[in-house]
């Protein structure tokens, strides 16, 4: 059993060049002021969820509202610069993975805004997608 875990392990770490490259395609979706390739990331599972402050958004498509929302994409002053830093990864089982990290929006004022994240992230036939975000 114990050699099953190792090995399940070692697979699951190697996803991780896979996962970065896809959180990294979407902060550079934010940063050009593309809310759609931000939300490449997320899964189109009607039970994505995405939980912050405000309480639970269910679905890609009302988290979606909620970014365009609150958020000004055309404008890059009201969006901010985003920068997502990995604190944690860990493998969960075949095809599943937790990412821990930190968020940091800056703006062209001088101020921020910064957080945890955590999200759980599923290899589906698009690739690395995330079904659940906590972000505060």
């Amino acid at each position: 059993m114990l050699v099953l875990i190792a090995l399940l392990k070692i697979l699951s770490a190697a996803d991780l060049p896979a996962i970065d490259a896809a959180m990294a395609e979407s902060v550079a979706g934010w940063n050009a002021g593309d809310v759609q390739r931000f939300m490449q990331i997320y899964s189109d599972d009607a039970d994505t969820s995405f939980v912050q402050g405000e309480g639970l958004v269910r679905g890609k498509a009302a988290m979606t509202a909620r970014y365009r929302a609150k958020y000004d994409f055309a404008d890059p002053a009201k969006r901010g610069s985003l920068t997502i830093e990995r604190l944690d990864y860990r493998p969960l089982g075949p095809g599943y993975a937790l990412y821990i990290g930190r968020y940091t929006l800056r703006y062209p004022d001088g101020h921020s805004a910064s957080g945890p994240t955590s999200l759980v992230l599923h290899q589906e036939a698009g690739g690395w997608k995330i079904i659940a975000d906590h972000s505060s």
